[in-house]
């Protein structure tokens, strides 16, 4: 056993800059189940958003935040997202991230609903990857720990207070403990539920999972966002064409050539991520197609290859010249909005239990997180994180803006499906949840995916091994995500119903999930 004042759970964005911050405050420890630089950031292509160009303001980036969330975004912690944002940046510059510019200024984009081009960008479309690569030689270079290829897959407590983690080496199959002071859960997001994902291999929801697990508070998991455009090729696996493409000028056409967001809604191609890709499943029912198409032959040339230079090698490796043909698309999930539920300062309700990035629900981004804004949560909490932890503080007292309603999952009971249900593996999970509970659901549907996903938990063994312990936690995540989904009679933002297509004022509350113990 071994024990340091910060242990970080992640090796993303979110982990890697608040290692960075603490390692000035004590002893740091980072636990990431692959290498250091498996984790969703580096895949991240848009950008990162912050308020510095000439006709902008923090004012304008609250507004257009508070927008796209639909009605549940938290007020104080997007005002927090807005005002810090630029100082968290120059962080990021300090740490050498090199971000693109041009006569000596920070290039900025536009992207669906930003009001003005506020999105700044690294290496044309590669923006994560830049991140990802400047962080972790930072780290490898700092007096932190990394451990890699080690699993967390229990959370010590003791009298409401975090003691440390319990971890797997996947290679050896032996079990450790750590303990520390404060943990930081930073394992991204829960992609790997569906089908079809932008979202690396290793996002499988383990830090949700781990923090419901220990009792912490898990909210809004019903809000999924689906990224309209990706790339849809036979044998080609899922790849994020960005929504910087549309701001950019990118049209989007059906298979008959014809152009159709705006027959949807007046702000077309740059309407808000739930309503393009909701447009673009209902346009392929119309066509009897599984795609659509992303049109820039219009651009210049030399836009698309400067701008989009990772995107434009992807596609012409697979026999596409995009400048001069479609790119065939359709949506995938991409961004889990929801998650463990923390104050403005990162804080469960465990005390020295905190979290970050997409594995956190700040409040941010409420029902529909505006474009770019989720690089940019992770270091805003992420550095507000260490920053509570460098004197000792007194529980907020601050009342959030969105009321949220305390639920319990229900008792996982075999149910007389069993016999009936397909067997429990990672396809089959992936496709009840792509089926069942993606981008438009339904009453039925959703009753039907919780009596499987019930029955499939009540029949899970003790996991063993890195691959057990990801379908056991994917398993727990897409029941909190359909529950949730079921228990939400509106469609608001990223959730939508059939069965209760409008917004429902009665439901302008959070979903808020903890354990007990008959869950």
């Amino acid at each position: 056993m071994k024990h340091y004042d910060y242990i970080i759970v992640g090796s993303g964005i979110a982990g890697l800059y608040i290692a960075l911050l603490a390692i000035k405050q004590g002893s740091t420890l980072i636990l990431t189940k692959g290498s250091i630089d498996d984790c969703n950031t580096k895949y991240a292509q848009g950008g990162i958003a912050v308020a510095i160009g000439k006709n902008d303001s923090p004012e304008l980036h609250f507004k257009d935040t508070m927008a796209a969330g639909d009605g549940l975004c938290d007020a104080e912690t997007v005002r927090i997202l807005t005002d810090e944002a630029a100082d968290c940046i120059a962080d990021l510059i300090k740490f050498g991230v090199p971000f693109d510019t041009l006569d000596g200024e920070i290039t900025l984009t536009r992207e669906a609903a930003h009001s003005v081009s506020r999105v700044m960008h690294a290496g044309g479309d590669a923006t994560g990857e830049h991140i990802e690569v400047t962080l972790s030689r930072q780290v490898r270079s700092a007096p932190i720990n990394v451990l890699e290829n080690c699993l967390a897959h229990e959370i010590l407590t003791q009298n409401g207070r975090v003691l440390g983690v319990r971890a797997l080496d996947c290679h050896t199959g032996s079990i450790e403990e750590y303990h520390c002071q404060f943990l930081i859960l930073a394992t991204g997001g829960a992609g790997k539920l569906f089908k079809y994902t932008t979202n690396s291999d290793v996002v499988t929801g383990d830090g949700i999972a781990l923090a419901f697990e220990a009792g912490a508070e898990i909210s809004d998991m019903e809000f999924f966002q689906f990224h309209p455009t990706v790339l849809r090729l036979p044998g080609v696996a899922p790849f994020l064409i960005s929504e910087a493409v549309r701001g950019e000028g990118g049209i989007l056409r059906n298979v008959e050539g014809q152009r159709f967001m705006p027959d949807y809604i007046a702000e077309a191609e740059l309407a808000p991520r739930d309503i393009v890709a909701r447009s673009i499943v209902r346009e392929m029912q119309k066509t009897h197609s599984d795609r659509v198409f992303l049109d820039v032959t219009h651009l210049p040339p030399r836009l698309i290859t400067t701008r989009f230079p990772h995107i434009y090698r992807f596609c012409l490796e697979h026999g596409l010249d995009i400048t001069k043909g479609l790119i065939p698309v359709a949506p995938a999930a991409h961004y889990l909005m929801g998650g463990v539920k923390v104050n403005s300062w990162g804080e469960t309700n465990i005390s020295g239990l905190f979290a970050a990035g997409e594995t956190a629900c700040t409040g941010v981004h409420g029902a529909n997180r505006l474009a770019s804004n989720s690089l940019l949560e992770s270091i805003v909490f992420g550095k507000r994180v260490v920053q509570r932890t460098e004197v000792a503080a007194s529980p907020e007292s601050n009342q959030p803006t969105v009321v949220s309603c305390l639920y319990s999952l229900p008792k996982r009971e075999q149910s007389q499906l069993v016999g009936t249900v397909p067997p429990l593996n990672l396809p089959n999970l992936q496709s009840l949840m792509w089926d069942k509970v993606g981008i438009i659901r339904s009453g039925e549907a959703l009753k039907e995916a919780s009596d499987i996903l019930a029955t499939w938990q009540s029949l899970l063994p003790q996991p063993s091994d890195r691959s057990s312990n990801e379908l056991n936690n994917l398993v727990l995540c897409a029941r909190l995500t359909t529950e949730a989904a079921l228990l939400r009679e509106e469609s608001r933002g990223a959730h939508f119903r059939t069965d209760f297509p409008k917004a429902s004022p009665e439901w302008q509350r959070h979903i808020v999930f903890r354990k007990n113990d008959s869950t």
